[in-house]
């Protein structure tokens, strides 16, 4: 499939509307960047594509593509229909602007959208983006990347929703990932072990520092 495309486009052909409904979904995946960047974004007006199981690069760029091309509807109703396909490409200033228009998103798309931008979406934003589908998150909470935007929240915060989500930040307590560091060697661990009896007097002194500053 992917050299009848090649050869296709060789031979001077466009990835026009025609071309992507022939390609569809079974084989879009297999475009690679340059042939993504010959895709004319008002094509995906009359071809009906969904990129969610595709790179995230494939991913990013028809979200682009898709944005440029239903851009004149921005602002109508069918909008969050045309371009829920391609969300899987949106960055976080996307959807925190989409959460403001009552889309009503599923849990499912949710959870295929971009980590990072999930990441960055406050909770405001991810009950806006929801709205009746927020009772739902829950059932999803152990998923990535709904798990670690969980976890990057006060769980104080996530209990307002009133929709089960656990596993957040404890009031006084933060989050750290630890750092892995690699076993010193024999012939290291007397230099290590040395200056390992002077920790306990070294963090009491900055915790006393910092309670007095």
């Amino acid at each position: 499939a992917s050299a009848i495309i090649k050869r296709y486009i060789n031979l001077g052909n466009a990835l026009d509307a025609t071309a992507l409904k022939a390609i569809g979904m079974k084989y879009l995946c297999l475009l690679n960047e340059t042939e993504l960047n010959m895709i004319d974004p008002n094509s995906l007006k009359l071809a009906s594509l969904n990129p969610s199981e595709c790179s995230q690069h494939t991913k990013d760029i028809l979200y682009e593509k898709a944005k440029r091309a239903f851009s004149d509807q921005h602002y109508l109703p069918d909008y969050y229909r045309l371009i829920e396909p391609y969300l899987g490409g949106a960055p976080s200033k996307d959807l925190g602007a989409l959460s403001k228009d009552n889309v009503n998103m599923s849990v499912s798309t949710f959870a295929k959208l971009r980590r990072d931008s999930v990441m960055s979406l406050t909770i405001p934003e991810v009950q806006g983006l929801l709205g009746v589908n927020l009772k739902e998150l829950h059932k999803w909470q152990n998923k990535s990347p709904i798990r670690e935007w969980v976890q990057k929240q006060k769980q104080s915060e996530l209990d307002k929703l009133h929709v089960g989500l656990t596993g957040g930040t404890q009031e006084g307590y933060i989050n750290i990932v630890t750092p892995k560091f690699q076993p010193p060697s024999s012939a290291s661990l007397g230099t290590v072990a040395m200056p390992l009896h002077l920790l306990p007097a070294l963090l009491t002194s900055f915790l006393m520092m910092s309670v007095l500053s």
